[in-house]
């Protein structure tokens, strides 16, 4: 199987690399994350990736496809944000997959117990029906301290908010609050 690892950020891509690595997985990596916020945000985490991709040797591909505008204009629910967010970015890494001729896709959001995990999986699956690629499903949760763990120890960035502009506000209220 060769599959693309959709990665959001350094740190949650360390425990599903070595997961993959050990069992033997070939995968490549794709960085495809328009939510991130502010823009300097988004480039520290872009930079992260490619640290370590290299530091790993990590076959990655990059789009820095920032989308302010939709993210800052957006008026709906939190909740239909994050749907909006996790269907975004799971219907291009599919569609990635599928037009590079990968067997299946999966994200490095399945390591994080902040993320909706329920909703990626049922997300994943229904971009994996649209372009004919099969979404690996992979709980990576119980391995998120340790992935922390060791990107902490790799001198990573770790970001303090999932990325979007909301949880980029309620980290700046958490931060003037301290």
């Amino acid at each position: 199987m060769k599959l693309l690892l959709h990665m959001c950020c350094a740190p949650c891509s360390v425990y599903p690399v070595s997961v993959l690595e050990e069992e033997g997985v070939s995968f490549d990596g794709l960085f495809y994350n328009p939510n991130i916020h502010p823009k300097e945000e988004f480039i520290k985490r872009l930079e992260n990736v490619k640290q370590f991709a290299r530091e790993k040797n990590i076959k990655v591909s990059y789009s820095e496809d920032f989308k302010q505008e939709t993210w800052e204009n957006f008026k709906d629910s939190d909740e239909k944000r994050c749907t909006m967010c996790y269907a975004m970015r799971l219907d291009q890494v599919a569609r990635f997959a599928k037009e590079n001729g990968y067997d299946a896709f999966t994200t490095t959001l399945l390591v994080s117990p902040y993320q909706k995990h329920e909703w990626i999986m049922e997300l994943g699956e229904k971009a994996a029906l649209k372009y004919g690629v099969k979404f690996y499903y992979r709980d990576f949760r119980p391995g998120f301290r340790e992935g922390q763990n060791r990107a902490k120890e790799m001198g990573l960035y770790r970001q303090k908010f999932c990325g979007c502009i909301v949880s980029y506000q309620e980290s700046k209220s958490r931060q003037k609050g301290k």
